[in-house]
């Protein structure tokens, strides 16, 4: 009883991200960028997380201004304790640094901030798609993205793909003002990429990309830890099926788990869903997304909330 009760508990502080989905007045939000990331954040809405339409006609909500190429993609946001919603990104294909900003209601943006969470990393070639997750236990916030490191496992290094070689790295803050040292945060013998962390029962689970190009797997995988931070056990056989993938986002509802991803050599996204994280049901053949969207996440907002988005004019 009382082991049940924590597991309640713990998932109940996560509001923002799982169990808000079962509240009546709760709509989904999902954001994406177009093209390159060039314009910038992009939201499309949804009631039941199948039918989705594009907000504000397919215009952006921020435009980005950090590094030379000043771009934003794999956008991802969360709600965090503070009430405030926080979004990092992708600026670069080769900065060393991230991008951050936060909002009260995703129309109004704060000043941009370049993170520069790999500057100290002198072989770094780049930091991409970077993610947040909240742990209310500790009010602390997990930022973390994929980095090659040139000559850093040399075990899985080849030279297609332009030798890129992966692992997840990691910093934490309490106010997105301060930030702890950049640490490796996954390191599962092979390259991986586009790794998002929720919580499961009193334990955390990523999904993760294994992006292994000899030969290729390029599919998703979970692992799972005690804490937030890791560290995390091996890597479970693939969940996605013969295509590639990447960019994965998770939904929880009424018990079961979804995954949306980019099925991005098919131009498309693909969804899955499981009760017990071992037999997968595709949902793609269900799913109507907006064509050509790229890598975002999914989440919730009040139905106030989504009524204000709904309402900006197009420029």
């Amino acid at each position: 009883m009382l082991k049940n009760l924590v597991i309640f508990t713990f998932l109940l502080l996560f509001g923002h991200n799982l169990s808000a989905q079962n509240k009546t007045d709760s709509v989904y939000l999902f954001t994406f960028f177009r093209g390159n990331g060039e314009d910038g954040l992009h939201l499309a809405a949804s009631k039941d997380g199948l039918d989705w339409e594009i907000l504000k006609n397919d215009q952006s909500f921020l435009t980005p201004v950090l590094s030379p190429d000043k771009l934003m993609r794999d956008p991802c946001i969360i709600k965090g304790g503070d009430g405030l919603y926080h979004m990092v990104w992708t600026v670069s294909w080769t900065q060393k640094g991230i991008g951050y900003a936060k909002s009260k209601d995703l129309i109004n943006w704060s000043e941009q901030l370049y993170i520069p969470v790999m500057e100290q990393e002198e072989n770094a070639r780049n930091t991409w798609a970077p993610e947040i997750t909240y742990d209310p236990k500790t009010k602390t916030y997990l930022i973390y993205w994929s980095t090659t490191i040139t000559g850093s496992f040399p075990e899985t290094q080849i030279e297609a793909e332009n030798a890129y070689n992966h692992r997840i790295y990691y910093t934490k803050t309490k106010d997105f003002k301060s930030f702890e040292p950049t640490m490796l945060l996954y390191e599962p013998g092979f390259n991986c990429i586009d790794a998002t962390i929720v919580p499961y029962k009193n334990k955390w689970m990523m999904v993760i990309k294994d992006e292994t190009r000899e030969p290729a797997q390029k599919n998703l995988k979970l692992a799972f830890a005690d804490h937030m931070e890791g560290p995390y056990g091996p890597a479970s056989s693939a969940i996605t099926g013969d295509y590639w993938a990447e960019g994965p986002t998770v939904n929880y509802k009424n018990g079961e788990w979804y995954v949306y991803f980019d099925r991005y050599i098919d131009n498309y996204y693909g969804l899955i869903k499981s009760k017990d994280l071992k037999q997968w049901e595709d949902l793609t053949p269900q799913l109507n997304f907006p064509k050509g969207i790229r890598h975002g996440t999914i989440f919730t907002v009040s139905q106030k909330e989504y009524q204000k988005l709904k309402a900006v004019k197009p420029n």
